[in-house]
């Protein structure tokens, strides 16, 4: 009795195991290929294969990117100093936000005080010419002087050879004709002097005729100026600030730090896309400049970038860079379809809906997507998450994501 209960308690486990199993295998259709031999699977159709999402690969443009943020600077800053010290300002003519032109006027200092100079040094100017004509005057008498008393001179010499006058007299006259010419250089010295101090006013005049012209403080450049510091009644200065900073050309740029890992794939002349909060759109500009050195502190270079329309964003702006270090057409996959844990790349390639993982050679990631340099052909099948519940050699139902999304969209 005891044994014939243990039989059929036994048989009704194995009843409702095998019922378990049969459930679970028509559940997971790909248990149901597992379960079957692969040579039964190909001769009996009605096996239903797992659905895997496969994609193609396709040739496209890939881009290799450096994302970056930093402030916006001008590109040049140029200060303007006042070269006349100690004046007061007597107008302004510029005001800050204004566009103006290389030498264009922005300030006027009071020339009240240089007036009188140079008036005063006109007048000294004037007297210094007329003791100069006055001495240049006194030359020429002494000069004729000079030639009368030589002339003495030489007759006492030819009369006291003929023993008509003394020696003495005849010594006399030589006298009188030495200190005649005595006379002769030195008003040539004095005339010399004179003109010495007529340059001297002169010079002090061209001084006071730059220091006036240096009045009207002008634009060494052309841009838009972006501080002032002055105001009317104010005196002049040299001291640190400076009158005006203006921003040369209205040129902006991007200064943005690069990570050590980075910095060696930024050239010049790259392209890069500049992200502005407030502006609905990107907008474009070109790496001008990457400094030379590094900051040992943060291991950070820093890369400027030109703006192309610096009148959409202003000075002072927190920006981000998308530096285009790399831009070419190239197969592409998507990147969940490339298993990168082991050595080498791997994909699942389908052929005849069998599965084959294939190693491959990747370059550039961009958008979700992963340059394949070698192992894939354009139009080769992968299964499109690398992850899927598949293997080497397993067979599947391929189903291309496009299809997918058609069927979804009827469903």
């Amino acid at each position: 009795m005891m044994k014939r209960m243990k039989t059929r308690g036994m048989a009704s486990i194995l009843k409702w195991a095998s019922l378990a199993v049969a459930a679970l295998v028509s559940a997971s259709p790909a248990l149901a290929a597992e379960a079957a031999p692969s040579g039964d699977a190909e001769a009996r159709p009605d096996v239903r294969l797992p659905a895997i999402i496969v994609v193609e690969a396709q040739e496209r443009m890939i881009a290799d990117r450096v994302i970056a943020s930093g402030v916006i600077y001008p590109v040049e800053e140029v200060y303007v100093y006042p070269e006349v010290a100690g004046l007061s300002i007597e107008t302004l003519d510029a005001e800050v936000g204004d566009r103006v032109k290389a030498g264009q006027v922005l300030a006027t200092l009071d020339r009240n005080a240089l007036d009188l100079e140079r008036s005063r040094l006109n007048a000294n100017r004037l007297q210094s010419v007329a003791q100069l004509e006055q001495i240049e005057a006194q030359i020429s008498e002494a000069r004729a002087n000079a030639a009368e008393a030589v002339r003495v001179r030489d007759r006492a010499a030819q009369l006291a050879e003929r023993g008509i006058i003394a020696g003495a007299q005849r010594d006399q006259t030589a006298a009188l004709a030495d200190a005649a010419a005595a006379r002769v250089t030195s008003a040539e010295e004095s005339l010399n002097v004179a003109k010495l101090a007529v340059d001297v006013i002169e010079a002090q005049i061209d001084d006071v005729d730059l220091r006036l012209s240096r009045t009207d403080i002008k634009s060494p450049v052309s841009g838009i100026i972006a501080s002032r510091n002055i105001g009317v009644g104010t005196i002049a200065s040299m001291g640190e600030n400076p009158m005006f900073m203006i921003m040369k050309d209205g040129a902006l740029e991007v200064r943005v730090d690069i990570p050590e890992v980075d910095l060696l794939k930024i050239e010049t002349g790259q392209q890069v896309n500049i992200t502005v909060v407030g502006l609905a759109e990107p907008i474009t500009g070109k790496v001008h400049l990457v400094e030379p050195t590094l900051d040992l502190s943060t291991r950070l270079g820093t890369a400027r970038i030109s703006i192309d329309d610096s009148s959409l964003v202003r000075s002072g702006m927190f920006a981000n860079a998308e530096i285009i270090v790399a831009q070419r057409e190239g197969i592409v996959v998507p990147l969940t379809s490339v298993n990168m844990s082991g050595r080498v790349p791997t994909v699942m390639r389908v052929v005849d809906n069998r599965v084959a993982i294939t190693p491959v050679e990747t370059g550039i990631r961009d958008n979700g997507f992963v340059e394949v340099l070698s192992g894939l052909s354009i139009g080769d099948t992968i299964v499109m998450k690398a992850g899927a519940f598949v293997r080497d050699g397993d067979r599947i139902n391929p189903v291309l994501r496009e299809q997918q999304g058609a069927a979804a969209l009827r469903q």
